[in-house]
């Protein structure tokens, strides 16, 4: 088989492609030490988990079919109640207050029926 330039054009992709992958994936390791941000920017990517939960959990808690709930018998909102009422009894307990949402919610959902 003759080598021909059109055979190894692909190859070269694909060589181009895992390189750059590699190297974008393993770009926070190439550095010996930690990198040095500002303070601002540290400050503000230690709240960027809650902020991404918040973003993911709210709306789902607050918007039903794009509208907001009508009937207070929400089991929803109850369950948001309760694990509030909670973590601010237990300053810290992240655990405690998502299983008392949590229980608070199927409580009500699958013992009493609400919606």
């Amino acid at each position: 088989m003759p080598f021909a330039a059109e055979n190894l054009l692909p190859w070269l992709a694909v060589i181009a492609l895992v390189l750059v992958t590699v190297l974008t994936r393993s770009f926070f390791l190439l550095p010996h030490g930690e990198p040095r941000l500002p303070g601002w920017l540290r400050q503000g990517l230690r709240h960027a988990p809650v902020a991404a939960l918040l973003a993911m959990v709210v709306p789902e808690i607050f918007l039903n079919q794009g509208h907001l709930p009508s009937d207070w018998r929400d089991a929803r909102l109850a369950a948001v109640a309760a694990a509030l009422l909670y973590h601010w009894a237990r300053r810290g307990d992240v655990t405690g207050t998502i299983l008392t949402g949590t229980a608070t919610l199927l409580v009500l959902r699958l013992g009493l029926g609400w919606a």
